[in-house]
Formats: structure tokens, C-alpha cells, sequence
């Protein structure tokens, strides 16, 4: 995968994140984990943006891991979303997902840089 295809693919995941949180219905509870959500689900593609300009291979791999447990994030809060019914199961499943990918994408960034400087 390109670089720009991972930035392109985790700022329409932070839209898809934005969109579902905004549908989401106002409550104590809901406000609270929707904020958690969205943090996460944007911080993935910013980190991601932040490590293209890195000015070290380590500020590189770091910033992918950030990006990394961020995503892995998310699929906690969208679980958490699913199994109190705060969302469709159908839109939490497909975001979870996405997100899953994301996870399993970053890692092989992050395993392919460490091995190329090793």
C-alpha cells in the first residue's frame, strides 16, 4: 500500500466515524463514549499525516504505532457501542471492520520499517 493510499484510507474512516457519531442519539452515557470514539477515529489518520513528515525513521514507526493503538481503540468503543444498541449493529460491525483493517495495515507498516532499518 502507498502512503497515500493509508491517508486517504484513514481520513475517510475519520469521516465515516464523524458521520456515525453525529446520528448518534444525545444522551449522558452516548456523549461520553462518542467523544472517546472520536478522538480515537480521527487521531488514526492525524498520526498517520504526522508520520509522512517525520524527520527520523523512529519519529516515522512511532507515529504508526500511536496511529496503531488508536485504531485498536476504536474497535473497543465500537464494541462498547454495539453491545448497548447506541448504534446499528450493521454500522458499528462495518466500521469495526475497518478499523480492524487499519490495525493489521499499520502493524505491517510498522514490522516492513523496522526490519528496512535494521
Amino acid at each position: 500500500m502507498a502512503p497515500r493510499d493509508i491517508e486517504a484510507r484513514t481520513f475517510r474512516f475519520a469521516v465515516a466515524i464523524l458521520n456515525m457519531v453525529r446520528a448518534m442519539p444525545s444522551s449522558i452515557a452516548g456523549n461520553v463514549i462518542a467523544r472517546q470514539l472520536m478522538r480515537a477515529g480521527t487521531s488514526v489518520g492525524a498520526n498517520v499525516e504526522e508520520a509522512q513528515g517525520a524527520h527520523s525513521k523512529r519519529d516515522f514507526v512511532r507515529r504508526m504505532n500511536i496511529a496503531r493503538a488508536e485504531a485498536r481503540e476504536v474497535l473497543y468503543w465500537l464494541r462498547l457501542l454495539k453491545e448497548t444498541d447506541f448504534v446499528a449493529a450493521e454500522v458499528a460491525t462495518e466500521l469495526s471492520a475497518e478499523a480492524d483493517q487499519l490495525v493489521r495495515i499499520l502493524t505491517a507498516i510498522v514490522k516492513s520499517s523496522r526490519e528496512a532499518s535494521s
